[in-house]
This record gives structure tokens, C-alpha cells and sequence, in this order.
């Protein structure tokens, strides 16, 4: 399950996406599962990252970001245009 964010939460990750260049672009073939596994690798690396979507429908880019989230349980930070940020917390270390 996705992690919900405070407004405060929510605006301090719009300030650290801000220089962030998009690491995973989604094309023609759509959302498939090697952009979902690339997707959920980034997150795992850097826990914040930006998502280029290159569908030109508005409606279809929020249905690709949002089934995206789901795949990866993170959560969308901010959306502008075709570029979509995405967050999800670290995973604990499970070494202790």
C-alpha cells in the first residue's frame, strides 16, 4: 500500500525532485513489465525519481502514473505535463 503524505511532506519532495532529471521514460509500447521492474529498481536506489510519460492524452498519462503507483506501491508526488514524480520510502535493512 502506498504511503499517504502530509501537505508539508508532500511539498519538501517537490523541492528535492526539482533538479532531478526522469530516469525511467514509458513510450509507445505502454507500461509493460520491464518498465515496471526498471521503475521499481530506481525507487529501490533512490527512493525519489521522476517518471517521463510520452502518451499525449492527459487522461491517458494519469491512468499509466496511477497503475505505475499501484505496480510499485509509491506514491505520486507531482505531475506536470508528461513528467510525473514518483516517491517510496527505503526498505529497512533487514541485516539487524
Amino acid at each position: 500500500m502506498p504511503p499517504e503524505l502530509t501537505t508539508r511532506e508532500r511539498a519538501a519532495l517537490k523541492g528535492r525532485a526539482h533538479a532531478l532529471e526522469p530516469v525511467v521514460h514509458v513510450g509507445h509500447a505502454g507500461l509493460t513489465d520491464a518498465v515496471v521492474n526498471e521503475t521499481d529498481r530506481a525507487l529501490t536506489a533512490h527512493e525519489l525519481i521522476k517518471v517521463k510519460i510520452g502518451a499525449s492524452d492527459r487522461h491517458e498519462r494519469a491512468e499509466i502514473a496511477d497503475a505505475l503507483c499501484s505496480r510499485t506501491d509509491a506514491t505520486a508526488v507531482q505531475s506536470v505535463g508528461k513528467v510525473v514524480v514518483l516517491w517510496r520510502p527505503r526498505p529497512e535493512d533487514d541485516d539487524e
